[in-house]
């Protein structure tokens, strides 16, 4: 079995086995020398508007509380690791054929619902066809339904459309098992380590599931409060009416800095604040204006300002965090001079106003936007900065208009990047990027094992975002959490990774 930096082909290890590995690469053991214990309730704010808040795990889900609650109800498949950086869940171990087309993913032996039933491969056919029906190849990269069967009573077969090395990876926390026929959601019948207690608007209590397929969670319970801001969060924690403020963003770890009643966790390569700028028509359709934009980037200024320094700068590559990531692009830096002759050269009409669309999502997306605006005065840019309500502009901007931010978590794959928003087959394409040369990169990526000819499809995929891609990633953010110097083992993975909290303990 070759358990390597980039993907379990073959994941024969037992899943509490592969837990162990996962808890001690993601700095799971006390640094500080406790001894884990059981017992006692988490209480954990998280990011959402009460007013979109989504029961259905087959639903898109634009609130972080609403991630949180689902992740850690129900089970998916496969959820982040750190080395390799896929690890199992549900699936306690999976295999593919030799053209890795044909994958078998094998249940966890032991994995119940929270009403007693087994979990079987009929719950998890039905459930990743739903989920296909439902969004696509974008979160089950198969052609079809049909393509998603059982292979026995515990163990489901999942077939590509051709060579798929990355299956497992782009499978991560997207694919939540349901009962087989489940219409109602409000009841939240999970096979995942707790079970939900009460909900509220938003708001939830789950209590340890003593059946989970992994082993016992240390906590008694989770509870879950939904803020509308990361100001509001802050407050919370600061006044101890919650334990922890999960990426409440660098403002609050600057202030929570020096407290001794508190710690701040720092997650690298965690969030990247990015703009996208459409390839496929409008103002922003030619290369040469999309690097003009690039050039005029001052990235050490944004990472300092809107990140406080909790942050480095980036490179317009999505998937910072890869074992692939190519260091030999040179690093962008600004360029004004440059910047404004290809603005001339590309016949840019630099007497409009141009709108810059934003939301209140991630920590300092909106400042980001205010930021850059005026920096691309420097080249003759007028940008009107448009901050607009998160449900409208899912609805009205996104995957729509010339020129918005975007922020993505769980920077440690470029492939997943490549797949979820950036091939032409994607219906998350934010930048309506069409182009062969990637999509070929793509499918060399996929079709090439862990090793050189992978490594190669990697930096292809990169070089061609970094020289005539759709984003502006100008920095990446830390992952910042701010909690009780009681809460003990948060995942300092990147990401969806600091969803997994089942290994948390309270000191007291």
């Amino acid at each position: 079995m070759d358990l390597n930096r980039r993907q379990l082909f073959t994941a024969g290890l037992g899943l509490s086995a592969i837990l162990a590995l996962a808890a001690c690469g993601s700095d799971a053991t006390d640094s500080t020398g406790g001894t884990p214990r059981r017992g006692g309730t988490l209480r954990i704010g998280a990011l959402g508007k009460s007013a979109k808040t989504e029961r259905d795990p087959h639903a898109t889900l634009n609130n972080d509380s609403d991630f949180l609650i689902t992740s850690l109800v129900y089970d998916a498949l496969t959820v982040p690791g750190l080395d390799p950086n896929v690890a199992p869940r549900l699936a306690s171990k999976w295999e593919a054929d030799a053209d890795q087309r044909n994958w078998t993913f094998t249940i966890a032996p032991g994995a119940t619902f929270h009403d007693g039933r087994p979990v079987t491969s009929e719950d998890v056919v039905w459930s990743l066809r739903r989920l296909r029906e439902a969004a696509g190849e974008t979160k089950v990269p198969v052609a079809s339904v049909d393509d998603i069967k059982a292979a026995g009573p515990d163990a489901v077969l999942l077939t590509c459309a051709g060579p798929n090395s990355q299956l497992p990876l782009l499978l991560r926390l997207m694919t939540f098992v349901l009962p087989k026929g489940t219409t109602d959601f409000t009841k939240a019948i999970g096979s995942g380590p707790f079970k939900l207690e009460s909900y509220s608007n938003g708001n939830a209590r789950l209590v340890r599931n003593e059946n989970w397929h992994g082993g016992p969670a240390l906590l008694d319970a989770v509870e879950v409060t939904l803020f509308e801001s990361p100001e509001s969060m802050a407050n919370a924690v600061m006044a101890q009416q919650i334990d922890v403020a999960s990426s409440v963003g660098a403002i609050a770890g600057r202030s929570a800095e020096g407290r001794g009643d508190l710690q701040v966790i720092r997650r690298p390569n965690d969030v990247a604040v990015a703009i996208a700028m459409r390839t496929a028509d409008g103002p922003f359709a030619d290369p040469r204006v999309r690097t003009a934009l690039r050039l005029a980037a001052d990235r050490p200024a944004m990472v300092a300002q809107v990140f406080s320094g909790y942050g480095s700068i980036a490179n317009d590559v999505l998937g910072t965090g890869d074992p692939t990531y190519d260091t030999a692009l040179a690093q962008r830096t600004r360029d004004i001079s440059r910047a404004k002759q290809l603005l001339a050269d590309a016949g840019f009409d630099t007497g409009k106003s141009y709108r810059l669309v934003t939301k209140q999502e991630a920590a300092g997306e909106v400042e980001s936007a205010k930021v850059f605006a005026a920096q691309a005065k420097d080249i003759g840019l007028n940008l009107e900065v448009v901050v607009q309500e998160s449900g409208a502009f899912y609805d009205q901007t996104w995957l729509k208009a010339p020129l918005y931010t975007v922020n993505w978590g769980t920077n440690d794959s470029v492939v997943f990047f490549a797949s979820k928003v950036m091939t032409s087959r994607t219906t998350w394409n934010e930048t309506g990027f069409k182009d062969a040369a990637f999509d070929q990169a793509y499918t060399d990526a996929l079709a090439a094992p862990a090793g050189a000819k992978f490594d190669a499809a990697s930096k292809t995929l990169q070089q061609i975002q970094y020289d005539h891609g759709g984003y502006l990633v100008w920095g990446m953010a830390d992952g910042i959490d701010v909690a009780s110097t009681a809460v003990r083992d948060l995942p300092k993975l990147a990401g969806y990774g600091r969803v997994q909290l089942e290994r948390v303990w309270l000191s007291n």
